[in-house]
């Protein structure tokens, strides 16, 4: 590994390529068309990365419908960094609800919020006789943000699957929520390039892009200086790894910063026993179980974009 600057430009250079399928580009068009038979948007986040998971395309398409915003994977994520993602958002005018679709966390409190923020607009068409019309709902979110555990939660929860609407489009797939909601899906949809890096990796990080864009051992190179100057302690504590022992690595005077890092992952894949003919580190072997362990949770709760580094 050569000097980060270098290192970073070449890394980056390729998320150009093949990033935008055709399919991105028709899902898009699609989701414009589809907002205009909903009252109200749900955009599903990632609780680790809210601003990296943010689609921005979306934020301009949506511009003028009503909108929740679900911190989804919150039992991932630190604790008090959810309550000031929440407090970020809600000095934004936006209501923000942490949620954790596996467990069910959030999902109640949520559809409550739907209601509420089109309490006034049901009001409105009650009093020009338009009483008990449904609330129609769309999710949206980027791959990988947790959308499908949040329809399958809410299909389980009103004992209701997922099924075409009729008299709409048979592509269109329509889930109860309750009585008072229908909710649209949508498949998730990226946006065509990154101009910021580090949105980039935080991405990678999450498993949002995948390996045919960036390379594993890339990505849990970066993962991991992440964590030697942000959570060196989980680091510790989830690979048996003395701390004086990383940072004896780190005070090394000889060696450049990312040669460091390097020989931080060689260790966790030494105590993982990632090891191959001739004694070395499997550095792909050791690289699967670093991103799958954060992915996992295993790490610990982290939050890799906090409220006060914005």
């Amino acid at each position: 590994m050569n000097n980060n600057k270098e290192n970073n430009q070449e890394l980056f250079s390729k998320t150009n390529i093949n990033w935008y399928p055709g399919h991105m580009a028709k899902t898009r068009r699609q989701i414009i068309e589809d907002l205009r038979l909903v009252d109200i948007v749900i955009e599903l986040l990632d609780a680790r990365i809210p601003r990296g998971s943010q689609n921005p395309e979306i934020s301009k398409i949506t511009k003028g419908k009503k909108k929740v915003i679900l911190l989804n994977k919150c039992d991932l994520a630190e604790d008090y960094q959810n309550k000031l993602w929440v407090e970020y958002f809600k000095n934004k005018g936006l209501v923000a609800i942490s949620t954790d679709s596996n467990s069910g966390k959030g999902i109640e409190e949520s559809i409550k919020k739907i209601e509420e923020v089109m309490q006034e607009d049901l009001k409105n068409q009650a009093e020009k006789g338009r009483k008990g019309r449904k609330i129609r709902a769309m999710i949206l979110g980027i791959p990988n943000v947790g959308k499908s555990s949040y329809i399958n939660r809410i299909a389980k929860r009103t004992t209701a699957g997922v099924g075409n609407k009729p008299g709409v489009t048979k592509q269109k797939q329509w889930i109860r929520m309750n009585e008072k909601i229908e909710l649209l899906d949508t498949p998730g949809v990226l946006w065509p390039k990154f101009e910021n890096e580090e949105i980039a990796l935080h991405l990678a990080f999450t498993g949002t892009i995948k390996q045919e864009i960036l390379e594993k051992t890339e990505i849990a190179y970066y993962l991991v200086k992440y964590l030697i100057e942000n959570n060196l302690k989980l680091i510790c504590e989830r690979y048996k790894i003395e701390e004086q022992q990383i940072k004896n690595i780190l005070e090394q005077q000889d060696k450049l910063e990312n040669e460091k890092v390097y020989e931080v992952m060689q260790e966790i894949g030494r105590k993982r026993g990632c090891i191959i003919s001739g004694g070395k580190v499997d550095d792909e072997k050791t690289a699967n179980i670093i991103l799958d362990e954060f992915k996992n949770g295993k790490l610990g709760k982290i939050t890799i974009e906090k409220v006060n580094k914005i």
